[in-house]
């Protein structure tokens, strides 16, 4: 998910009562919980690069304590710079737990939406995701929000009275912001089931269903963008749990599968091509002929090579892009230039060419 909902679940996470076990619990939670995303500092090496390896060991079982450990190194470095003690002491032990607990929400957080984690990376490299959640979920940010927004005014009103300060405040509001991204979380889950259950009932074309992907809206855990794929096309449509029904009117919602050609057998083998499959679960691989198409500012193609297009369905709904692009326009998109030998020319992900 987003960074600032992982931020905000750490600290959530430590008011719900591990800061009054230790000090720096706060500071320490509320960075771990957005730890596993320095990963992305990989996108220094190149956009495919950072694709490789985004949510790879910093978001698994096996980096979790150590990211943790990290972030309880920098808390104990920052400490020794600071003049007055802290109204409780540090544990560090303690606060290397609290941290490691933090990496887990955000490894929970991100397997609920539809790009995936990789929990059991290296030994494992499966991707796994629960497809509920979109990146930004407007009522669990809100939550988590108000959960910590609340007893801070709360505060500012007992200081205009003359009330004596607490030493802790807001543990019931962050433990009620938490139980609320649950109850989203539980409802999310249940309704995603049944949309799954009303797109197996429901006619897709004139060829049968080989399975189905459905997607989340942010705001309404009743809404959903349902993915179809048949044996010689995908068909996306709309899905409204509260009303049980599925719209599959839009036949511009038809996507054929392109064919096999010799420019996309060889782009699939290169490193964008290898590293996207794996990753990819509704991935349409286009031949898009010679390199008229620029697929970034940085890449002057050759007049002979041949632009092949990689794109996952799952993140071709309307909430992420406007119209039917095929090109850019969709995101997560990767671009190889293959020439007429066979060999990659460039790699294009993000508008940025892989050096």
């Amino acid at each position: 998910m987003e960074p600032l909902t992982h931020f905000l679940t750490g600290a959530c996470l430590a008011r719900s009562g591990f800061n009054r076990r230790t000090a720096y619990a706060t500071l320490a939670m509320t960075l771990a919980a957005e730890a596993p995303d320095l990963d992305m500092l990989w996108g220094f090496r190149g956009p495919v690069a950072a694709f490789q390896h985004h949510r790879g060991i910093t978001h698994s079982f096996l980096g979790a304590p150590l990211v943790a450990l990290a972030v309880t190194g920098v808390v104990w470095v920052g400490s020794r710079f600071r003049r007055r003690q802290p109204p409780i002491p540090p544990r560090w032990a303690l606060l290397w737990l609290f941290s490691w607990l933090a990496v887990l929400s955000h490894i929970f957080l991100d397997w609920t939406n539809d790009y995936g984690i990789r929990p059991f990376f290296p030994f494992n490299p499966k991707w796994y995701e629960l497809d509920i959640v979109f990146i930004f979920e407007p009522v669990i940010f809100a939550a988590l929000l108000l959960g910590l927004v609340i007893p801070g005014i709360l505060g500012l009103a007992d200081r205009e009275i003359g009330a004596r300060k607490p030493q802790f405040r807001g543990r019931g509001w962050a433990i009620a912001a938490l139980v609320l991204a649950g109850i989203d979380w539980g409802v999310r889950a249940v309704e995603h089931h049944r949309a799954l259950h009303l797109v197996a009932n429901t006619s897709w074309g004139d060829q049968p269903m080989l399975r189905a992907g459905i997607e989340p809206y942010p705001g309404n855990p009743f809404h959903w963008a349902a993915l179809v794929e048949t044996a010689g096309y995908y068909q996306t449509g709309s899905v409204n749990t509260w009303t049980e029904t599925v719209d599959t009117s839009d036949q511009d919602d038809v996507i054929f599968k392109p064919p096999v050609t010799p420019a996309t057998t060889a782009a699939k083998r290169s490193w964008l091509g290898r590293v996207y499959l794996d990753w990819a679960k509704f991935p349409v691989v286009t031949d898009r002929g010679h390199a008229n198409l620029v697929a970034s500012d940085e890449l002057a193609p050759q007049p002979l090579d041949t632009a092949v297009e990689f794109r996952d369905l799952r993140f071709a709904y309307p909430v992420l892009f406007r119209g039917k692009g095929t090109g850019t326009t969709t995101p997560l998109s990767g671009w190889v230039y293959v020439t007429p030998s066979g060999a990659t020319d460039a790699m294009v992900m993000d508008n940025r060419l892989q050096k």
